[in-house]
């Protein structure tokens, strides 16, 4: 059973028929069963419906995805792609759990916290400028 988060009683919806353009941030969970052109950052949870389409980077806590998704998701706990769930894009994330019938076109880095994975990145470029 999932851990209620601090705001668990705030979900954000985005309802089928409706399209926004432009970045979405919030601290509660958010739902997408319409279309949004633009990023997500959130302290929450988002869930990506069947008929739900994301075309821009998403910062999470958990996200179940069972529609389509076309970018960087990072999650720092659990990602669970759905079987009607459509993924094009960079993974990041702590756990991954992909159900049959998912289909997923990208990289993925798995087991580490996301702060930890961007901290190596910088690490990795300083190695190398020193090494030059």
């Amino acid at each position: 059973m999932a851990r209620p988060s601090e705001n668990s009683g705030v979900v954000n919806l985005i309802g089928v028929g409706t399209t926004i353009s432009g970045d979405v941030t919030s601290s509660g969970d958010i739902r997408v069963d319409g279309t949004l052109k633009g990023s997500i950052n959130t302290k929450g949870k988002v869930v990506v419906g069947s008929t739900g389409i994301v075309e821009g980077d998403v910062v999470c806590q958990n996200a179940d995805i069972s529609g389509e998704l076309k970018a960087k998701i990072s999650v720092s706990e659990l990602l669970a792609l759905k079987s009607t769930a459509k993924l094009d894009g960079d993974i990041v994330t702590n756990k991954l759990a992909i159900e049959p019938g998912a289909t997923f076109s990208g990289s993925c880095s798995m087991g580490a916290v996301i702060k930890d994975i961007k901290d190596a990145g910088k690490q990795e470029v300083q190695k190398q400028e020193k090494s030059a």
